[in-house]
């Protein structure tokens, strides 16, 4: 055993379920799993304190708490090179203009990838991300160095050497199927070479297979990705439904609708994370329910590239598996806490067009035949955290035997007494505990909707502080 915290500990164990455990002992096992959350006061838990007398429990503050990390499951790790410019185009002339262009850029020079990849990995830790689920670029070496670079900081994640034979880019492309799968057979062999090294628990990186998206792909690449993933048990990643020019050009194909492709294919499974899926509707989601497939929900990314917004309050109805994603650089911000912000935003919008539909307002709505499309600041905080880890075989919350993956949260502090950062909290006082559950929903809240990077004080990741 090699930590113990004392304090409050917050998590959402399901959709829309806030969980606050006050007074609370976590222990953290030496290989960084959770190994005893109990009371304070409990006999387990002093028989713990009894039994680990000469080790210091880490207090969290009275205005502090601990939260699971959030979770990233879709980001192009080279196209931060370009982050925050170019949301101008359409989506296919923006990955011909920008896209290809920087992750080209980034294959071609070591140097820049380092660079660029470990101001990445460390702008993720401090935004609070501890998990990501990369797209990375097709060549070999620039993964590997991202490999390291998460390796040595300390952010968990996947990572997708890119697969895409059928390249509209002339520069940048596999010659072949044949090339393509020697590539990523060679990558997978290189991450396990790398990985060896280290104690499996230490081990933060896994390979995922990623072909970029079906209209870059021949099908002879697909089908030998899906046998290769079959084989070495690795998890799949892609685009999936995300806008009209990239479906069009699958049915063009022949192929007919983007997820029966998939589906055809064996690809949609309880290993695969798909994308955007902004189309999904009432026709798609039993067959996404039963492959138990994962599905990256990236609402600021939509919003620009997508004509359409992905419908999260039926996914989540439909107990569908569902986390957030950033889409680095479709979407500008590195920020988890942003998604959900505007994950929250695009469903209140979603709700207002459902109202205008049937001349109504929002109050007279809860009188209207039909489910309301709103989704709440709870249920987004469990897809940042809960939802995008379990989708991807972890855990996300607080429960013996799950990965200690956690930010320490401040609102408020002895030399900050009305708030941290950007918190202005009147009705918070330091010198008594928030001992009920109405005033730390309340001030949790508050941290969701205006908090920033300066109200963590802290990042572990298997147990390792690591930022």
């Amino acid at each position: 055993m090699t930590q113990l915290f004392v304090g409050t500990f917050v998590d959402t164990p399901t959709p829309g379920e806030l969980r606050i455990r006050k007074d609370h002992l976590m222990a953290i096992s030496s290989e960084g799993f959770i190994s005893h959350l109990s009371p304070i006061h409990s006999e387990s838990s002093q028989l713990l304190l009894s039994d680990h007398s000469s080790l210091a429990p880490i207090e969290i503050p009275n205005a502090s708490f601990l939260l699971p990390s959030f979770v990233d499951l879709h980001l192009h790790a080279p196209q931060y090179l370009f982050n925050g410019t170019g949301l101008d185009l359409p989506l296919l002339e923006w990955l011909e203009k920008y896209a290809y262009k920087a992750e080209e850029r980034i294959d071609s020079s070591t140097e820049l990838a380092e660079r660029v990849y470990e101001v990445l990995v460390r702008r993720l830790l401090d935004n609070g991300t501890g998990c990501v689920s990369f797209f990375g670029s097709i060549g070999v070496e620039a993964n590997l160095i991202l490999a390291k670079k998460m390796q040595e900081l300390g952010l968990r994640g996947f990572i997708g050497k890119l697969s895409m034979d059928q390249s509209p880019r002339p520069t940048y492309g596999e010659s072949s199927a044949t090339s393509s799968l020697s590539s990523i057979t060679q990558f997978l062999d290189s991450l396990q070479g790398y990985l060896a090294q280290f104690p499996s628990h230490e081990r933060l990186v896994q390979p995922i297979i990623t072909p970029r998206f079906i209209p870059v792909c021949s099908d002879e690449l697909l089908v030998g990705l899906q046998k290769l993933a079959k084989e070495r048990d690795v998890r799949i990643q892609s685009h999936m439904c995300e806008g009209r020019d990239q479906m069009d050009m699958v049915v063009k194909r022949g192929k007919g609708q983007d997820h029966e492709y998939w589906d055809e294919l064996g690809y949609l499974g309880p290993k695969t994370l798909q994308a955007h899926v902004t189309y999904l509707d009432e026709e798609m989601i039993p067959l996404v329910k039963d492959r138990q497939v994962t599905m990256a929900h990236c609402p600021l990314s939509n919003a620009y590239l997508s004509e359409k917004q992905f419908p999260l309050r039926e996914a989540i109805d439909n107990s569908l598996s569902v986390g957030l994603g950033t889409d680095i650089a479709g979407g500008y911000s590195p920020s988890i806490q942003t998604q959900m912000r505007q994950a929250v935003m695009i469903s209140r919008m979603r709700e207002g067009a459902r109202c205008e539909s049937m001349n109504c307002s929002f109050a007279e709505s809860t009188q209207k035949e039909g489910q309301h499309l709103k989704v709440d600041w709870k249920e987004s905080l469990y897809l940042a955290t809960r939802g995008g880890k379990k989708g991807m075989g972890l855990g996300g919350c607080f429960e013996v035997g799950m990965e200690f993956d956690a930010q320490l949260i401040e609102l408020a502090s002895s030399d900050t007494p009305t708030g941290t950062g950007p918190l202005d909290l009147f009705d918070l006082s330091l010198d008594s505990k928030l001992n009920d559950d109405e005033s730390w929903i309340e001030n949790i809240e508050r941290w969701w909707c205006n908090g920033d990077e300066r109200n963590r004080k802290g990042m572990w990741v298997q147990g390792r502080k690591v930022a």
